[in-house]
């Protein structure tokens, strides 16, 4: 059994995952994981990684249940460890968007079935993992690949900068000064590029960042539950848009975003509806490699 609680937790079967993710793009199997079921437990608001594992249990001939911890007796106080404990009991997997990450090693410390992490504010591994094969898509090899992450040093800067540093590219991330990455999370990206050939950089000019990039990724200024901070980020991130200036020290670049996006503040409209722009594609392999996860985690 293996819980995915870091992006780090697919080392050694990153190529498989991708492998298997390409060919049920092109040719779904329908009854691979029947009679498996999936709890999906989610703390924070979700679109895309709600909908996309719940249909890729569908697909795949499971089933997946949606429990939000307000109807849930863990939001009346049952501890984290006896939730764990009883769901062990009913369902072969469980997905969990918390507030905090703490929460998801405590659930996978007392689970007897697979944790998914399905994002919390240290990393969003699932989202890291399908944007890689995005760009594997599009460009093929990967290693010596250069990704530019312009924005906030946030949980799914962490997931990329991990997810480079393993894959052999050069990562650079360009963040205003004090929102840069976790420092334990930077050590950890930069011992793992020593042994791949990988670099790793923080930066604070988005220019010097995507100069020669193939890829530039961004994600909002403002996370959940950080609302509060929303108009002190928006005064210091203004200059780290993404739009058709940026773009001209990257020729040939294609553009990324997690989503949701905030449209006219990290990425312009004419950006992510232009020719550059791979969003869209970047959206639906999310359902397409969820699929090669859950078939990881739970085929017999």
């Amino acid at each position: 059994m293996m819980h995915v609680l870091s992006f780090t937790d697919f080392e050694g079967m990153l190529e498989e995952l991708f492998e298997t993710a390409e060919r049920l793009k092109r040719e779904p199997l329908g009854e691979a994981l029947r009679n498996r079921t999936l709890a999906m437990i989610f703390e924070k608001a979700s679109t895309r990684t709600r909908v996309s594992f719940e249909v890729a249990m569908t697909q795949l001939g499971g089933h997946a249940i949606y429990l939000s911890p307000k109807e849930m007796q863990m939001g009346r106080g049952e501890s984290i460890a006896d939730t764990a404990r009883t769901l062990s009991r009913y369902v072969d997997a469980v997905l969990i968007r918390a507030k905090r990450h703490e929460d998801v090693v405590e659930f996978a410390r007392h689970s007897e079935v697979p944790v998914i992490n399905g994002l919390t504010e240290l990393e969003h591994p699932c989202q890291a993992l399908s944007d890689f094969f995005t760009m594997r898509e599009l460009r093929g090899e990967l290693e010596g690949a250069r990704l530019a992450y312009v924005g906030d040093g946030n949980n799914v800067c962490h997931s990329l900068m991990l997810g480079s540093a393993m894959l052999g590219m050069h990562f650079s991330c360009a963040t205003p000064e004090g929102y840069e990455p976790r420092k334990e999370v930077l050590e950890r990206a930069l011992s793992i590029a020593e042994l791949t050939g990988a670099t790793v950089e923080v930066v604070h000019s988005p220019e010097k960042a995507v100069r020669d990039a193939d890829f530039i990724y961004t994600d909002v200024w403002v996370s959940m539950g950080q609302e509060e901070e929303e108009q002190e980020r928006l005064r210091r991130f203004r200059d780290f848009q993404v739009n058709s200036e940026l773009l001209r020290h990257a020729p040939g670049a294609k553009v990324m975003h997690c989503l949701p996006a905030k449209r006219g503040l990290e990425i312009t409209d004419e950006v992510m509806d232009g020719e550059s722009s791979v969003v869209w594609q970047q959206a639906e392999n999310r359902l397409h490699v969820q699929k090669a996860v859950l078939l990881k985690l739970l085929r017999p």
